[in-house]
């Protein structure tokens, strides 16, 4: 079922997968201990499966199996779709797993070669059988993965409990699994509609009776301890409490305050860092710590220096997560402009922008009309809404899509996605690329950044690098909006 969403709620929609895939490549190389953690967690690649800088593991692998189907409006509760969650985990397992857990290894490697039809069922069938056999089968592989459950049920938690739990199913048949996925599914719904983190709670009366007064006491104790108090996170209880505790105990600004470079939403960061420091299975904990972050804070309170960086399986990049969450959310289907998923937007006016930033010859200010080889940059920062193949000539990992609306209360993060875009630039600078910056018209977005650059770059006041963007910009339709203003003299 399509689902209207406003701007706000969209932006924590598509925080969701993003956000469990930037938990799980943080976690990568600390996995078991591989590497020593000093500092803060960095994407810093190696791990269990000798990963790339920034690539997900398989946490998200399997969370996009689902994903795909999710983003086609399915309802993951019909035996097709089920169907096809098991064949995508099935062809995941030959094709693409860079790490695999025992338990779901074993289960769908009793699978391996069964028709498509029924296959659901065969898989869930195998997962009983390994329980009845063993008796142990509440690991945290369908706790990781469950996020785009949410997101396909955003409209009805009992639809949602019923989808999380029948694919908790599939791999992982310990009613604990389920009951972890179905709360942690219903937080996930909450934080993208209400933008709290109350669903944790709510979850409980999604999950059979006789178990909540368990869970109560669980989720509690997480509240109580800090994420290294679970070390046994590899049991699924211990996982969501980990996650649960780096997420809850983890302080969160009461204000942003640009001028000291705090944000409410570095929540997010944070949260990532304490999840890492629990230690064991640190992607693990961290992806699914991700995900409910990633839904509170939305895709514009994650660091932009991971959404380039995050990669994968799939050859999947931020922009194509973000793509399958929001697909999911409108039922499969793209708005009326056909994003996310055209090729290209096209541009709201027929004037091209191709304009040299006044203190940088190495960025030049532009808009959907600017052409990437004429201008002759190699990297772009798009302040808007860009199609898969807006800028084809620019290598995927040199582009990166601030989410950030042009319309006073329509961002849920605006200083600090302004300013990450502005050290984006920087960033980009100071590897040696050409930076093409630029918003759907070149009128407000970007001048407002461009300005937060020139303060970045040049020590400006943010009064003065406005009105520098203004005089330079005065023929193109200089239309910086008042909160974007307030946003950049913020800063100081």
């Amino acid at each position: 079922m399509r689902l209207g969403l406003n701007a706000v709620q969209g932006d924590r929609a598509a925080g969701v997968l993003l956000g469990a895939a930037c938990g799980d490549a943080l976690g990568v190389p600390y996995e078991f201990e591989t590497r020593t953690l000093d500092g803060d967690p960095r994407m810093l690649g190696g791990g269990l499966g000798n990963y790339a800088p920034g690539e997900y593991s398989d946490d998200t692998q399997m969370a996009v199996c689902i994903a795909e189907v999710a983003a086609t409006g399915a309802d993951l509760r019909t035996p097709e779709a089920l169907d096809q969650i098991a064949r995508n985990f099935v062809t995941w397992r030959t094709d693409g797993a860079t790490d695999i857990g025992n338990q779901t290894a074993t289960v769908l490697g009793r699978v391996q070669g069964l028709p498509d039809a029924g296959l659901g069922s065969a898989m869930t069938e195998a997962a009983a059988a390994l329980h009845r056999r063993t008796g142990h089968t509440a690991g945290n592989g369908s706790l990781m993965r469950t996020a785009p459950v949410a997101l396909a049920h955003l409209n009805d938690p009992r639809d949602l409990a019923e989808a999380a739990r029948a694919i908790s199913d599939l791999t992982h048949f310990d009613p604990l699994a389920g009951d972890a996925c179905v709360i942690w599914c219903e937080a996930i719904r909450h934080a993208v509609l209400e933008g709290t983190f109350a669903g944790m709670d709510t979850g409980l009366e999604l999950i059979p009776e006789e178990r909540r007064d368990q869970w109560a006491s669980w989720l509690e104790e997480a509240r109580q301890h800090p994420p290294n108090h679970f070390r046994n996170n590899g049991f699924v209880v211990a996982a969501l409490q980990a996650a649960w505790s780096a997420i809850n105990r983890t302080p969160m600004p009461e204000q942003d305050d640009p001028a000291r470079k705090i944000f409410r939403c570095d929540h997010f960061r944070n949260g990532l860092y304490a999840a890492v420091r629990a230690g064991n299975d640190t992607d693990t904990v961290a992806a699914i710590a991700g995900a409910l972050l990633g839904a509170r804070w939305g895709t514009s309170g994650i660091p932009l220096q991971w959404q380039r960086l995050v990669h994968g399986w799939g050859g999947h990049r931020s922009a194509d997560l973000i793509r399958m969450a929001l697909l999911t959310t409108g039922g499969g289907r793209a708005d009326r402009v056909g994003w996310p998923g055209c090729d290209q937007m096209m541009p709201p006016i027929d004037q091209p922008l191709m304009t040299v930033h006044p203190d940088d010859d190495g960025v030049v200010l532009g808009n959907l009309l600017t052409d990437a080889v004429e201008s002759g940059v190699d990297a772009v920062v798009s302040l808007c809404r860009v199609g898969r193949r807006q800028f084809a000539n620019v290598p995927a990992e040199n582009q990166v899509q601030v989410w950030l609306v042009d319309q006073p209360g329509a961002n849920a993060n605006t200083a600090f996605a302004l300013d990450q875009a502005a050290r984006m630039v920087v960033q980009m600078r100071d590897e040696g690329h050409k930076v093409l910056l630029h918003c759907a018209a070149g009128q407000s977005r970007t001048p407002a950044v461009g300005a937060r650059y020139a303060m970045l770059r040049a020590g400006r006041s943010g009064a003065t690098a406005l009105g520098e963007m203004r005089t330079l910009l005065a023929d193109h339709g200089y239309l910086v909006n008042s909160e974007l203003r307030s946003v950049v003299e913020a800063f100081g």
